[in-house]
């Protein structure tokens, strides 16, 4: 079916994208500075879930961004909307088969760590998922990828140096921390916070691990950045809400835009 979506893209946008950035709670609006843009709703792509996230808005755009073609997913589908883990990952598996080679995921998480604070863009260089569920998980196709995938460097060291000096070029430094993902659609009780700690992670999130294993299972790069906004339940007194999420997301949106802006020339073509 992926191949069937990327047969709808390419009939809809006459520009092949060779880079993709999946764009995470109130960080979206940075598709609006593509140009050429063509918009396509999930809906009008077979197969593809529709976002039903808060602050997802549901649509690809392809088109090009400072001469790079480029296609930007504004949302993504999560396990906690009831999608299988094969589903979750479709949009990423469509953008492989287009001919996507590099990934850019994005997302809206809470830090565990306490030398974070709510607005920090952390760079991500590894994961632990604690979902209980993996995409590759059943019978393996062998025409995207090996039955025992490496996840070794799944976040580009290569990559991770450009986002670096992409940032440096804009007045900006990363942190760099480990993205722990769990289930959701709950917030972390005061125990699991401290579980992440114990574990190695610094930032919790629901989203993104599945994805970056597909996209490493077909030996596409990866980048991800992590949006801090909110500190891990029992650090502060805020009770946490989907809201707050999308406004301190808006409230980054800036300092996020000229980052990835910045990044996007720079990657490997």
């Amino acid at each position: 079916m992926y191949l069937e979506a990327a047969a709808a893209i390419r009939a809809k946008a006459d520009i092949a994208p060779k880079a993709a950035i999946i764009l995470g709670s109130g960080l979206g609006d940075f598709a609006d500075r593509i140009e050429n843009a063509v918009a396509i709703p999930y809906s009008d792509i077979p197969g593809w879930p529709v976002s039903t996230a808060i602050g997802h808005a549901g649509k690809l755009i392809v088109g090009t961004f400072r001469g790079v073609p480029i296609a930007a997913m504004k949302g993504r589908a999560h396990l906690y909307e009831g999608h299988a883990p094969a589903k979750v990952v479709f949009g990423v598996r469509a953008l492989a088969a287009l001919g996507v080679e590099t990934f850019v995921f994005t997302n809206a998480a809470g830090a565990v760590n306490a030398a974070y604070a709510p607005g920090d863009l952390i760079l991500l260089n590894d994961h632990i998922n604690l979902t209980g569920a993996n995409p590759l998980s059943g019978p393996n196709d062998d025409a995207l990828g090996p039955r025992f995938p490496d996840m070794g460097n799944c976040y580009d060291r290569d990559l991770r140096a450009i986002a670096h000096e992409a940032a440096e070029a804009v007045g900006q430094s990363l942190k760099e921390g480990v993205y722990l993902g769990l289930l959701g659609p709950t917030y972390e009780t005061f125990a699991e916070v401290r579980m992440a700690r114990i574990l190695g992670g610094d930032l919790v999130g629901m989203s993104t691990v599945h994805e970056v294993i597909a996209a490493r299972h077909v030996q596409k790069k990866c980048l991800a950045i992590s949006c801090v906004t909110n500190m891990g339940a029992g650090m502060t007194d805020a009770v946490l809400d989907g809201e707050h999420v999308i406004a301190t997301g808006k409230a980054a949106a800036a300092r996020f835009e000229a980052l990835v802006g910045e990044i996007i020339p720079r990657l490997p073509r």
